[in-house]
């Protein structure tokens, strides 16, 4: 049996679609290539493709009111991306940034560089929540408290943060917030398919597809087709989002065997039972994940629990001289990538669509014998 892989990504594929791609490797479905040596442009190439956008769409509720586009460069590349494409569009020159961890934070120095941004809300100072204290980080901004500029282009939320574990669920309807014209775009690398997404309330959604929708080097951006077209005179061709839409993705060569890949996970997810499925399935898995943890005093997770992530959990030692002995030992048992991110420590359990809950019930099995023993 192959060991259980808990990284935060690249992350675990299905090894459904990891024996599919390898049978696949040299001679995709009778043409002789591999889609590593098809041309982009080819009908093979053409309708892997379409079937991807297809399935993605059709797995998403994602209407003919958006784009769908297979970008590269990750999520780190659309730090840049959304403000040179977006924060044009209205002649104001602002945005807005929900800063909520470390990927949120990195995303609004990014767009520090290209207009007047401003945080519509932080968790980056300690907070008593619940009658309890919660470091920088773990915990959300209640939405009542958002300050959005009812003139900025948009505002921007990581709506899943894989360093601090820190998980947003219900997008909010901007006019409650007296912005109804200013869409919300979201950064969902983390979570994007595991569960429904609601992009009535949305302008924009992107991801890059290593952490739960495919291997790393294609980056997914969903973007209403209203909000493209007004590019910055810097942004390169190649990334201006209407050049991107208006040639299919293939603007420039793409990422073609990324997007294979992540098709056939689009394919397994389908047969599934799609996302409401899997939200099923990830439901579990954090409950028996958490719940565990809740009752251990040997574990604990420092993330306020009405925001605590389905996707990424992290937690600590009681005691930390355990540590390096519990990575060597989960490692051993087959647990691997469970060592904290650096700027947090401790552990870190990644748990996306691919993780079946035989491997959180291992994770647990494990804990609950390493505390018995170290206890």
């Amino acid at each position: 049996m192959r060991p259980w892989n808990f990284s935060a990504g690249p992350s675990t594929l299905p090894l459904e679609v990891l024996q599919q791609a390898a049978a696949e490797m040299t001679d995709w479905r009778g043409s002789g290539m591999s889609v590593m040596e098809m041309s982009h442009r080819g009908k093979h190439y053409m309708q892997i493709r379409d079937e991807a956008e297809a399935d993605l769409r059709e797995l998403l509720g994602v209407s003919d009111d958006f784009a769908v586009l297979f970008m590269q460069g990750g999520a780190t590349a659309q730090n840049a991306l959304v403000p040179l494409n977006l924060i044009g569009r209205n002649g104001s020159g602002k945005a807005d940034y929900l800063v909520c961890g470390s990927w949120s934070n990195k995303s609004y120095k990014e767009a520090l560089r290209y207009g007047d941004i401003a945080v519509a809300a932080s968790s980056g100072e300690e907070t008593e929540l619940d009658g309890g204290k919660y470091a920088p980080w773990t915990w959300f901004p209640a939405v009542d408290t958002w300050r959005v500029r009812p003139d900025s282009a948009y505002v921007h939320l990581c709506s899943n943060e894989t360093i601090g574990g820190v998980e947003f669920m219900d997008w909010p309807d901007m006019a409650e917030l007296g912005a109804p014209g200013v869409p919300l775009v979201i950064d969902a690398s983390s979570h994007i398919l595991s569960r429904p997404f609601d992009f009535s309330r949305v302008g924009m959604v992107y991801a890059g597809a290593q952490k739960n929708a495919g291997p790393a080097g294609v980056t997914l951006v969903i973007v209403r087709k209203d909000l493209i077209g007004h590019a910055s005179p810097a942004c390169p061709s190649a990334l201006d989002y209407a050049n991107v839409a208006q040639a299919d993705s293939m603007f420039n060569t793409p990422p073609t065997y990324a997007i294979y890949v992540a098709g056939l996970v689009f394919k397994w997810l389908k047969k599934l039972g799609g996302v409401e499925a899997i939200e099923r399935e990830n439901i579990a898995k954090a409950e028996l994940l958490y719940g565990y943890l809740e009752q251990s005093g040997f574990y604990s997770n420092p993330v306020h629990r009405p925001v605590r992530s389905r996707m990424n959990v992290p937690f600590v030692l009681a005691d930390e001289s355990l540590n390096s002995t519990f990575l060597a030992e989960s490692e051993q048992a087959g647990l691997l990538a469970l060592k904290g991110h650096k700027l947090v420590g401790g552990m870190r359990a990644s748990i996306y669509n691919a993780m079946p809950l035989a491997g959180v019930q291992a994770l647990v099995d494990f804990m609950r014998d390493f505390e018995k023993r170290h206890g």
